[in-house]
């Protein structure tokens, strides 16, 4: 065989070897790729309505149709949550407080504790009951003892969702989420309609329970509460994504690390609904799906969300507490010995980014406080604007504050102070 055809051969040969070498190692990437997900995919979901949220910033991450109200369900008590709570950390009611069961109470449909007309449990272990077994009997009696009667707890409800900010839309007629035919001759004449949220609304009321009262927590992430020492059994939490059901042979397949809230919710005009609280490595997202068709797909489709956020998007810090900004380095002080006051932005301004983003520059657009609140003496760390940060289309709120203090100017320095000004007035007015 001639040698010029041997080399030949043995450089085609090595010619595939070689490539296969490339082929093979690309193709095993691409397989994982799918396994761990592009960056830029978005999930698809089978809801009536999502959304995902940092709970740090409120930033939206993801959403679909969030803004269109449907029945909360249960996912309602959330406000009622945080009413209660609100009324503990303001020392209206104690969490030992001890509360009465009453008639409609015990006589309320769906999930409850099967309390007995007049039994009486604290304050706390309705709390524990509403919150981990959603039980509309121990929810009713919360609101009855602190609103006086359902109605005006309702009501009640009402006026927080207008300082939430929720949408026009958002409407309580009862502490539990139940329909109005679900509560036949209990249902309010006073308050109109249905109670209706939209998946925005319920994720803003998970986000205030998170920032305002954290200890909220504690409770929502029981697997399973005993409410009474002669019970057969627990209670066992709804949620079945809550990290403690790592461990638990039938529901281990739902946990999700770092999952410790918040509300389910279920009734046949609802489907079934979850707004869910998850951490991990420092970061907190909060999500919320509206009208799935069964039990676990409600937490199959909130799992799609958490993993879409915590797979793709980091919290970064754009603009560091203490930084001074070129745009607005010194604000101007009314009678003080110093006239300008240097001033730094008072927190850390933090937005979720994609992983991997590369930085770019930030906007920024500066207010100043009015006079009055201009005027020395003034201390150190005292709010002096604002500046608001606009970063790849987002923007936050940061104060700014003075680094250094001055003490209000004698009528001396004040005089000679006003003469320059109106000398410098003049100046201006003949020469411009």
């Amino acid at each position: 065989m001639p040698i010029t055809f041997i080399r030949v051969r043995v450089f085609r040969i090595l010619m595939i070897i070689c490539l296969a070498s490339l082929w093979i190692p690309y193709h095993v990437n691409a397989e994982d790729s799918t396994k761990t997900g592009s960056l830029d995919a978005l999930p698809t979901l089978n809801v009536k309505s999502a959304i995902l949220l940092d709970a740090a910033t409120g930033q939206i991450i993801y959403a679909t149709n969030e803004n269109q109200a449907f029945p909360p369900a249960s996912m309602a008590k959330m406000m009622t949550e945080y009413m209660v709570m609100d009324a503990v950390k303001s020392g209206k009611i104690k969490w030992d407080d001890i509360v009465t069961t009453s008639d409609y109470a015990s006589q309320v449909v769906g999930s409850k504790a099967l309390l007995a007309v007049g039994e009486q449990l604290t304050v706390k272990e309705m709390f524990t009951a509403m919150a981990i077994y959603s039980a509309n009997d121990a929810t009713i009696a919360l609101a009855e003892y602190i609103g006086g009667s359902e109605d005006a707890f309702a009501k009640l409800l009402n006026e927080r969702a207008r300082s939430f900010g929720l949408s026009k839309d958002a409407n309580f007629i009862n502490a539990t989420g139940l329909s109005r035919a679900d509560m036949a001759e209990h249902a309010s004449l006073d308050l109109p309609g249905e109670t209706m949220l939209t998946a925005k609304d319920a994720a803003i009321i998970g986000w205030h329970i998170v920032h305002d009262h954290p200890e909220a927590l504690e409770f929502t992430k029981m697997k399973e509460y005993k409410l009474r020492d002669r019970d057969d059994k627990p209670m066992i939490n709804w949620d079945w994504m809550v990290e403690g059901n790592k461990d638990n042979l039938y529901l281990k397949k739902y946990a999700y690390e770092g999952l410790d809230g918040l509300k389910t919710g279920h009734t046949s005009e609802a489907g079934f609904c979850f707004t869910g609280s998850a951490v991990r490595n420092g970061m907190r997202l909060i999500s919320t799906v509206m009208g799935t068709e069964s039990e676990p797909q409600r937490f199959e489709e909130t799992r799609k969300l958490l993993d879409y956020g915590f797979n793709n998007f980091e919290l970064r810090t754009i603009v560091p507490a203490n930084t001074t900004l070129v745009q607005m380095p010194f604000i101007t002080v009314k009678k003080g010995v110093l006239t300008d006051l240097p001033v730094v932005t008072k927190s850390d301004v933090r937005m979720m980014v994609k992983k991997g983003a590369q930085s770019t520059p930030y906007d920024v657009k500066v207010e100043i406080l009015p006079d009055e609140q201009r005027t020395a003496p003034i201390a150190n760390v005292t709010k002096l604007g604002s500046a608001t940060i606009t970063y790849n289309g987002v923007a936050e709120q940061v104060d700014l504050v003075s680094s250094e203090q001055t003490d209000e100017a004698g009528w001396f320095r004040l005089f000679f102070r006003a003469i320059g000004q109106l000398i410098v007035d003049l100046w201006h007015s003949l020469f411009g």
